[in-house]
């Protein structure tokens, strides 16, 4: 009888000493080192906006990338990006829109941006820029220059910035030189203070550990939404880290 009393005591113990939150595991594939999830800039406005019963907004302006592959927008990085936010901060209101900018190079987005904040209002806009400008191949500076523009403005008209730098595609790596686009996205980032999301860098890994075959010409239906829904993840937890989100107050907030 001692025996069973014991063991039930230490069966009870265990169950208390559970943590209230605990992150759902990383799917097989979706594996991203911490190095690329973790960043020295800080979002001020969103771990004001992550406080229990708060209201977080998130607008992405990107390009055709950010929904393409997907048939429907739900299975899109933005939409996965906004469920898993969801799951870290069940007691905050969360929002994430998209707005398209397709076949817009940086300096044309420019003009709109701080107009976009100043009507959506959000706490953070994650810019998708560079593709549009390397396939064209803009000129270096003036893509620094535009860069630089479109978070000024954005900064100034009060959010938090987060830049999402080119996707990583291993056919068009020979065709396309991005390299001059990549290190003018960390200079700027570094210049104004704010996260850079290295998504070329974390497909490039997935490619090369073999976890998603983005060489294939016609990847299918089911490997873009397994892509779109890892970005979503990586991007959650990128967000997490970058408004100092610690594990106990998201235990709290459960």
């Amino acid at each position: 009888m001692r025996a069973i009393a014991i063991l039930r005591l230490t069966m009870l113990v265990g169950l208390l000493a559970t943590p209230a939150y605990a992150e759902i595991p990383v799917p097989q594939g979706c594996e991203v080192p911490a190095y690329l999830l973790t960043s020295e800039s800080a979002l001020p406005k969103v771990a004001e906006a992550v406080k229990p019963s708060g209201k977080l907004n998130v607008l992405v302006i990107g390009s055709r990338s950010s929904v393409i592959g997907v048939s429907d927008q739900s299975a899109a990085y933005p939409a996965r990006l906004q469920t898993y936010l969801r799951d870290k901060f069940p007691k905050v209101d969360v929002n994430v829109s998209l707005e398209l900018q397709v076949k817009k190079t940086a300096e044309e987005m420019v003009p709109v941006l701080g107009k976009l904040v100043e009507e959506r209002k959000p706490s953070l806009v994650i810019w998708q820029v560079g593709t549009v400008d390397a396939m064209r191949q803009i000129d270096a500076d003036d893509f620094r220059n535009a860069l630089d523009e479109g978070v000024s403005a954005m900064k100034a008209a009060g959010t938090d910035v987060i830049l999402m730098n080119l996707q990583y595609s291993p056919r068009t790596e020979t065709m396309i030189s991005g390299l001059a686009y990549l290190d003018n996205m960390r200079v700027v980032a570094q210049q104004h203070d704010v996260p850079l999301f290295d998504r070329f860098a974390i497909m490039r890994q997935w490619n090369e550990n073999g976890d998603f075959d983005l060489f294939s010409p016609s990847p299918g239906l089911e490997l873009a939404k397994r892509v779109h829904d890892c970005l979503g993840r990586a991007l959650s937890t990128f967000v997490v880290d970058a408004a100092h989100a610690s594990p106990a107050e998201l235990r709290i907030q459960r």
